[in-house]
Formats: structure tokens, sequence, C-alpha cells
């Protein structure tokens, strides 16, 4: 038999294995965290605007972009500055969204070096990133939802996957090696 065949299978896919196994560079990764939470930021909103205003009447809809300068400032800096609470609140939804998927470019080689599927690890970064942003903002004011309320808990973490998913899948086809 020749020296090339292999019961184990570790010669199957050494080129796809071999490409897996580079690590982008910084600028990638920052570019992919950037695109990627944007989008999670927009399609966020656009799952807000459906269910949270639509369907839940929970909000106007013109309460979206100003909602993020009540949860971190308070209800009362939000009502004060007027309109500049919609542009504070654009704000910081952008920032933190683009922060957040840095974040998970800057993670995502791991994983996918290890095998795992990007909406896979999406699940539990969407979990991970609505317990941090909630406890970061029961820390910053006293002007938050309930958080033991089984429908915010299950309306944050459906609207964080809202935002994660996309994320991770814009940020894996960025940071896709090339020839594959």
């Amino acid at each position: 038999m020749s020296g090339d065949f292999s019961v184990s299978g570790s010669g199957l896919n050494k080129t796809v294995t071999a490409n897996a196994t580079a690590w982008p560079n910084r600028a990638a990764m920052i570019r992919a965290g950037l695109t990627g939470g944007l989008i999670g930021a927009v399609i966020i909103w656009i799952y807000e605007a459906l269910i949270w205003v639509g369907a839940q009447h929970l909000m106007p809809l013109a309460g979206i972009p100003r909602n993020a300068t009540g949860l971190v400032f308070g209800k009362q800096v939000q009502e004060s500055i007027g309109v500049w609470a919609y542009i504070v609140g654009t704000g910081i939804h952008f920032v933190f969204a683009s922060a957040w998927g840095i974040l998970f470019a800057a993670i995502w080689p791991y994983f996918r070096r290890r095998g795992y599927e990007a909406t896979f690890v999406a699940l539990f970064y969407a979990v991970f990133a609505w317990i941090v942003m909630h406890v970061a903002i029961m820390i910053a004011s006293d002007s938050h939802p309930n958080y033991y309320d089984p429908a915010v808990i299950i309306g944050g973490f459906m609207s964080h996957l809202f935002f994660t998913v996309p994320l991770a899948l814009t940020v894996k086809r960025m940071l896709q090696p090339q020839g594959q």
C-alpha cells in the first residue's frame, strides 16, 4: 500500500484544515466585527419594531431609538434632553453593537478552528451579551424593566438572538479563509 493511505481520515481535507487554522489579521477582524455589529444592530431594531411595537404594543415606534438613553441614563435624562435622546440613544445602540461585533470577530477564529458553526456560537453569545448588558444597565441606572419578569427575560434573549445570528453569519463570511 502507498504511504498516502490513511484509515483514520487524518489525511482528508488537509488544505481545508490548514486554511481553517489561519488566524485573520486584526484589521480584518475589526472590519468584520464592525460590519456584523452594524447589521445586527439594524436587524434587532427591525425585530423590536415588529414584535415590541407591532405585536406587543410595548412602546411607540419612535421610542426605539431613544430607549437606550433611558436605560443608560434614566428616564428623567431621556425626557429632559428632548430630541437629543434619539441621537444619544442611536449612538449608544450602534456603538455597543459595534463593540459586541468586534468582540465576536475576535473570538470567532477560536471556535472556527474547533469546527463550531457560527450560529451555534451565536446562541450562547446572545445569552452572554444579554446578561452583561443588563447587569451593566442595572448598575448604571435604576430605570430598567423588571429583569426577573419571565416575559422580559425571554423577550430580551429573543431580541439578542436577532442581533447575534446575523452578526455571527456576517463575521463568519467575512473571515472565511480564501479558497473556501
